[in-house]
C-alpha cells in the first residue's frame, strides 16, 4: 500500500501495519461497516475499504481528513471522513469493526494537545487519555459480534486496557498480536523528559482484540 502522508500528519510505522494486518484477518467485506478512530494517514481506514467494508475515518486533524480523502482517491476507493474526538461524529451509528491506533505516548502535559503535531501521539501523563475514553465507548458504537481493534504500548499497561473493556462489558478480550523492541523515537523523547523511568529501554507493541456479545436467539 502507498500513501500519500501530507506534512503534519503522522506517516504510519509498525504498530499501524500490525493493526492493518489484524484486520486482514477479521471478516471485513461488503455490507460490513467499518470505523477507523484517530485515523492519521487512513492506513487501517483503507485496508477495511479494501476488503469492500463501507469505511468511516474519524480524526481531529483536518489535514489528516484530507490525507484520507487523497488516499483514498488514489487507490480508488470510498471513505466517509468526518472531524472530530473518539466517537463523537458518529453519535448513535454502530459498526462491525472498530479499529484504532490512537495517540499512547505518555506526556508531561496532563491533557490531550489542542494542536500540533503532537496531537497524533501525546496522551496525557500515563499515555491513557484517548485509549481509555475508546474502551469505554466503543460497546455503544459496536453492532452485535462486532469486533474491536485496538493497538498500543506495554508502557501504559496492556491489563489495564484488557481489564477495562471486559468492564465495559466485552467479550473474548486478548492479546491478538505483540512485537517486543527497543523504545522507539517517541517514546526514548518522552524519556529524556523524565515521563519514562530512565532504566526502561524496551517495549511490547500489542494489538488488543475484542467482540461485543452477539444476540441471544
Amino acid at each position: 500500500m502507498k500513501l500519500v502522508t501530507l506534512p503534519g500528519v503522522f506517516a504510519p510505522i509498525s504498530d499501524s501495519w500490525m493493526l492493518a494486518d489484524a484486520i486482514r484477518q477479521e471478516t471485513v467485506d461488503p455490507g460490513r461497516h467499518a470505523l477507523d478512530v484517530c485515523t492519521g494517514s487512513g492506513v487501517l481506514a483503507l485496508t477495511a475499504a479494501e476488503r469492500g467494508a463501507t469505511t468511516t475515518a474519524i480524526d481531529v486533524c483536518r489535514r489528516a481528513l484530507l490525507t484520507v480523502r487523497l488516499n483514498a482517491l488514489r487507490s480508488g476507493l470510498r471513505i466517509r471522513t468526518l472531524r472530530g474526538r473518539t466517537f463523537a461524529p458518529v453519535a448513535g451509528e454502530r459498526f462491525d469493526l472498530i479499529a484504532s491506533n490512537p495517540p499512547y505516548v505518555p506526556s508531561p502535559r496532563p491533557d490531550v494537545p489542542r494542536r500540533g503535531a503532537s496531537r497524533a501521539w501525546e496522551a496525557g501523563r500515563d499515555g491513557r487519555l484517548v485509549l481509555d475514553a475508546l474502551c469505554d465507548a466503543a460497546p455503544a458504537h459496536l453492532r452485535p459480534g462486532g469486533v474491536l481493534l485496538l493497538v498500543q504500548s506495554s508502557l501504559i499497561g496492556t491489563d489495564t486496557t484488557l481489564h477495562r473493556l471486559r468492564r465495559a462489558g466485552l467479550v473474548d478480550v486478548e492479546v491478538r498480536a505483540c512485537v517486543r523492541g527497543p523504545l522507539g523515537p517517541l517514546m526514548r523523547a518522552q524519556q529524556a523528559a523524565g515521563t519514562i523511568p530512565s532504566d526502561v529501554d524496551q517495549e511490547d507493541v500489542v494489538v488488543i482484540r475484542a467482540r461485543a456479545p452477539r444476540r441471544r436467539k
